[in-house]
């Protein structure tokens, strides 16, 4: 990782940005290379296993991921531009959290393993199979991309039962459609 990484802000539920379908990265850029080191760093530092760029109001096809690092402590970050998911296999349901949407906590169906390609942080293409854990992880991450939380993968009663706590978390969105959170 490069020295001295910013904390960017996370932008939480009712944020524009969390909406919107992100753009292709056309190339590895210095600020690119920065802005991934940056990502890597505020995943860390807010204790998640992925992050996408937009959630840190980006909107660029770019994840991080390491669904290991708190169980270990040794941290092992891959990175994925442009992903594209080519291959999914079986289903199976699990607890997913978000930090774009802060304490809740929701049973979303999920591919059990997914094969996926992308660029990482060398501009090298790179091909995963990933299950269980993992494979979660990178379809979440996944779905940030294309404007899509957790959330809309729910069943619609228990959409009903949160409703409260998404309407609070959005209350707080500004008139330009922001809702970052700082802390």
């Amino acid at each position: 990782m490069i020295n001295n990484p910013k904390l960017l802000p996370i932008h939480i539920y009712g944020d524009k940005v969390l909406r919107q379908r992100a753009k292709e990265v056309e190339q590895l850029t210095d600020d690119i290379k920065l802005f991934i080191n940056d990502l890597t760093h505020t995943m860390y530092i807010r204790d998640g296993v992925g992050l996408a760029a937009p959630q840190v109001g980006v909107s660029l096809r770019i994840f991080v991921i390491d669904t290991e690092w708190f169980k270990t402590d040794e941290k092992n970050p891959k990175v994925f531009i442009n992903p594209q998911i080519i291959d999914m296999e079986d289903e199976e349901i699990n607890e997913e959290g978000c930090l774009s949407l802060p304490n809740i906590f929701e049973n979303v169906k999920r591919y059990k393993s997914i094969k996926i390609k992308a660029l990482n942080e060398n501009w090298e293409e790179v091909e995963y199979y990933a299950q269980g854990f993992l494979s979660v992880a990178i379809q979440h991450e996944f779905d940030h991309l294309n404007g899509v939380l957790f959330v809309d993968k729910i069943q619609q009663i228990r959409k009903l039962i949160i409703k409260k706590a998404l309407n609070d978390l959005a209350s707080t969105t500004d008139s330009e459609g922001n809702n970052i959170r700082y802390d």
